[in-house]
């Protein structure tokens, strides 16, 4: 019997769960007053806006961040929380699920079973601190983190996928990849790092790629993790203001604010093109850091079969913020069609 999420802070309707939301006025209603910012008077919204535009065009990690980025944040892309997990709470799940994570492990190793769990996302989305918790502690000789460097010329040379694929798992490992070969898909062409071409290639090619290491045996998951726009800002305000944290911008991190669209764009090309029956993208919405971390975990820990799994503890990823790719791209491509479409 597992359990399932517990709906009692989304919003809700009538005391409705999530699953019967209120009018999108209704719900946009809720977050302003989750965030401390007093409703607007009818008529002001367009002004509220209009203050919105200004803040995000004049955004810079050097000036202090605007009151309306901030209040906003925790809200931003639609998010359908309005509250913040009890952190006590939090440490006792995540604990729970790491111990099942070792169980994991311990499966892994005796069944020789190879894991590629491949992290993507939103700068400052919070995939670092996703892959820590999944790690913290497992025995390393067992799991490996692989986080490449721009490609040498060597490797610029080689066929695209060549260089990942010396990173892959022998036999009783564990690999994640903090970005991957999905680079191309993203990252390379919104920065001008490949051309067009490259990554309509690539867009052919990486299914076919990816299920022959399906077929090899190799368990493969695709997760990506979005956050909202005033989000993003927010946090990559913060790692500029934090000296512990700064090493964690690049010259991409900085620009992506002003590359929002193009790379929602590329997001949903990449998703589009590559979900597939065996090889599907899992989107965690991660304005939360704590809920996306427990999100991600049981996301993986549900869908493999390792000795004493506690389907109490790994329980059901909440659907509120862990979507099927398809399913994501409905909500934020076809929102008309969302509600009535099955699941592919």
């Amino acid at each position: 019997m597992t359990k399932k999420p517990d709906k009692s802070s989304v919003k809700k309707s009538a005391g409705k769960t999530s699953a019967k939301r209120s009018s999108k006025g209704s719900s946009s209603a809720k977050k302003v007053a989750s965030s401390g910012v007093k409703s607007a008077p009818v008529g002001q919204s367009g002004d509220d806006d209009r203050e919105l535009a200004k803040a995000l065009a004049a955004f810079s990690v050097d000036e202090p961040l605007a009151p309306v980025i901030s209040s906003r944040a925790y809200g931003s892309g639609d998010y359908p929380y309005t509250d913040r997990p009890k952190r006590k709470l939090y440490q006792k799940e995540l604990r729970e699920l790491q111990i099942e994570l070792l169980k994991l492990q311990e499966w892994v190793k005796s069944a020789r079973e190879r894991i590629v769990i491949v992290f993507e996302g939103r700068d400052a989305a919070g995939k670092g601190g996703t892959i820590h918790r999944f790690v913290q502690h497992l025995n390393p000789r067992y799991v490996r983190v692989v986080a490449l460097d721009k490609p040498t010329d060597v490797e610029s040379a080689q066929w695209y996928f060549q260089r990942y694929v010396a990173h892959l798992p022998y036999r009783g490992e564990i690999v994640m990849f903090d970005r991957s070969w999905y680079n191309r898909a993203v990252v390379e062409p919104v920065m001008g790092f490949c051309t067009p071409q490259q990554t309509t290639q690539f867009l052919d090619q990486v299914p076919v790629f990816e299920k022959m290491l399906v077929d090899d045996g190799i368990r493969l998951f695709k997760i990506w993790l979005d956050i909202g726009r005033e989000m993003q800002l927010k946090r990559l305000h913060e790692r500029h203001k934090d000296p512990l944290k700064r090493w964690k911008l690049s010259p991409v991190d900085l620009s992506a604010p002003a590359r929002w669209g193009a790379i929602s764009t590329a997001r949903n090309a990449m998703i589009e093109a590559s979900h597939t029956a065996s090889t599907p993208w899992t989107v965690v919405l991660a304005n939360d850091k704590m809920r996306a971390r427990l999100g991600a975990i049981r996301r993986v820990l549900a869908q493999l079969p390792y000795a004493g799994r506690d389907d109490k503890v790994v329980g059901v990823p909440d659907p509120a913020i862990v979507l099927d790719g398809h399913r994501f791209l409905d909500q934020v491509t076809r929102p008309a069609a969302a509600n009535g479409r099955a699941a592919r």
